[in-house]
């Protein structure tokens, strides 16, 4: 069906660009896009929103590097915010001012980065 969020494991799929004119995700299309990575937020159907823990600041530095290499391979890039112990990420596609398919597609394959 139309519009419908191709659920064929989000992980496996790559972001695309987001043209301008193109309208964000609404309420049903981000909930079944977010059933795929329920450990992430939908904060007003506008970005998404995780926060990750680590033992200390080396081990989290590590991690937005691999968040940032992925980021640059997928074309679509979060917005990290790093402290000791702790990374949070945000994310929406900036050109709609909204989530697009590629947040709900990077929000996936941020997901099975290792964490150590």
């Amino acid at each position: 069906m139309e519009n419908e969020p191709d659920m064929m494991s989000l992980a496996l799929r790559s972001c695309k660009p987001c043209r301008g004119g193109t309208p964000p995700l609404t309420g049903p299309q981000c909930q079944a896009f977010g059933a795929e990575v329920p450990d992430w937020e939908i904060v007003a159907d506008h970005h998404l929103t995780r926060t990750f823990k680590f033992p200390d600041f080396a081990t989290a530095l590590a991690f937005v590097n691999r968040v940032g290499v992925l980021a640059e391979e997928q074309r679509h890039h979060p917005d990290i915010h790093l402290s000791w112990g702790e990374v949070t990420l945000e994310m929406h596609t900036h050109k709609i001012n909204g989530l697009s398919e590629s947040d709900f597609i990077l929000a996936a394959k941020i997901d099975q980065l290792p964490r150590q």
